[in-house]
């Protein structure tokens, strides 16, 4: 059968990025061995030389589809862009693996446990004889406290959900002690309280107690957030933004800082 992909191409314009998109796959997550199978939205792309036509799609879902039967580790994201380069004769690969990570938590006073999913992403690029780029995507909800608001008020204050969206990248390719759960717990710190998926009565008592006097504005969410993260060794770079969503104003509150 004709190659149609291979067919020479005379425009000369080399694409940086071409592959499959929106491509949903059973993944088996592992974290600090902790497995967890997880719905994964997948993104995997590759670079086209100016002569060519056209990529081989159908090899970027093979090499997918053969990592569905084992643990995928932050380094394993590597080999799966080492495959692409060889298997599609090419300089570069990119991958996004977006999924949701569940951590553990125990409610603060009556102990019982239950799953929070957070919002995670693992995002790869690697060019042929280099090292790989690679960028761990959160989303971490939490409860924020208004100052103001707890200081002007005769009793209580406004408070709202949140959410700690970070781009963090590595130093080096040595991922054996990153944890998507540490991270997790380290940005949900910051907040005025955590958040529970399972709270008994005396459990909401502590919590709505704990945010009451913890009161933060955004910005000191996001200034202690970035503190946080500056302690942490084998960061090369971070961006983060914090945002509340607002119970007593129609819009967010919102800040970013990235270093």
């Amino acid at each position: 059968m004709i190659d149609v992909q291979n067919q020479p191409d005379e425009r000369g314009i080399k694409i940086h990025q071409t592959g499959v998109t929106r491509v949903h796959l059973p993944f088996l997550i592992s974290d600090a061995g902790n497995v967890q199978q997880v719905a994964a939205q997948i993104r995997f792309t590759v670079a086209l030389a100016a002569n060519l036509r056209g990529t081989h799609m159908s090899r970027l879902t093979e090499i997918l589809t053969e990592w569905t039967q084992r643990p995928l580790t932050i380094s394993d994201v590597e080999k799966i862009l080492l495959d692409a380069l060889d298997k599609l004769s090419t300089d570069f690969a990119a991958i996004t693996i977006a999924f949701k990570f569940f951590v553990k938590k125990f409610s603060p006073v009556s102990l019982k446990p239950s799953l929070s999913a957070v919002d995670c992403e693992f995002s790869g690029e690697l060019s042929r004889g280099s090292r790989m780029k690679f960028t761990l995507g959160l989303n971490v909800p939490f409860t924020s406290l208004c100052p103001c608001s707890k200081e002007i008020s005769d009793c209580g204050a406004h408070n709202q959900r949140s959410i700690c969206r970070a781009k963090l990248t590595f130093a080096n390719n040595d991922f054996d002690n990153v944890s998507i759960e540490k991270f997790v717990r380290l940005i949900e710190a910051q907040g005025s309280a955590e958040i529970f998926p399972l709270l008994k009565r005396e459990d909401e008592k502590f919590v709505t107690e704990a945010a009451y006097h913890n009161a933060k504005f955004v910005e000191d969410i996001l200034r202690d957030v970035v503190i946080a993260l500056r302690g942490v060794e084998n960061l090369s770079s971070f961006a983060v933004e914090c945002e509340n969503f607002e119970s007593i104003h129609n819009h967010n509150a919102f800040a970013a800082h990235e270093e």
